[in-house]
């Protein structure tokens, strides 16, 4: 236990007092959360913005390729991959070319800590192949570019990579993280197709309301 002997009687008891308090909090709520993504929607935002998402059918993959959402585009010397990296990890060291060496990740999608960026992919939130089939198939190359490394809306986040390959490219309606998360997940997932005009199809949206419900 800690001791501080070195402090007044008074004074160490209130450092007991707040040692143990920290302690407990630690042990009910965990280590603190790794940031976010930006501007994710309350639950009410959120649902106003899945009420007016335009309902329609998957087009067809055909001439779908990743290459045609160029990604990882570099801005002020980090690319968008290294900048979600520090932004989503905690204690974060970077070497000179803006590569993590050391931090922690939590990956919001299974619940796994992480110890090495190695073990850590960047999700597209909205996977490039369902903005695909979604809307993104008649865009420019400019437009999927700018989808591609979205770091202004929560499009962008870093979980374990087995979670994200789990993923793939499938929608809510196939798909969901644990369970603790469907509330946030729902909401990133409508405010990334309200805000890039992507449709939903009546499965995915049937989803949608079921996680956001949740909250």
């Amino acid at each position: 236990m800690f001791r501080p002997s070195f402090l007044p009687r008074g004074r160490r008891l209130s450092v007991l007092v707040t040692a143990l308090a920290a302690a407990l909090l630690f042990a009910l709520l965990g280590p603190p959360a790794s940031a976010a993504p930006p501007r994710i929607p309350s639950a009410a935002v959120a649902q106003t913005e899945l009420n007016s998402l335009r309902v329609a059918a998957e087009t067809s993959m055909a001439g779908y390729s990743r290459s045609l959402f160029p990604h990882w585009r570099t801005i002020n010397g980090c690319s968008a991959r290294q900048t979600v990296l520090k932004r989503d990890g905690r204690n974060v060291v970077v070497d000179g070319n803006c590569q993590p060496t050391s931090g922690t990740w939590f990956s919001q999608f299974d619940g796994v800590t992480l110890t090495s960026a190695s073990q850590v992919d960047i999700d597209h939130h909205v996977p490039l192949a369902e903005a695909w089939r979604s809307g993104a198939s008649s865009w420019s190359t400019d437009r999927r570019r700018e989808f591609a490394n979205d770091l202004y809306w929560p499009q962008l986040i870093a979980v374990s990579a087995s979670s994200n390959r789990s993923k793939g490219d499938q929608d809510p309606a196939d798909w969901k993280p644990r369970a603790a998360f469907h509330c946030t997940y729902s909401r990133m997932w409508i405010r990334a197709k309200y805000q890039w005009n992507l449709a939903v199809d009546p499965a995915e949206k049937s989803a949608l309301q079921t996680m956001l419900n949740t909250c």
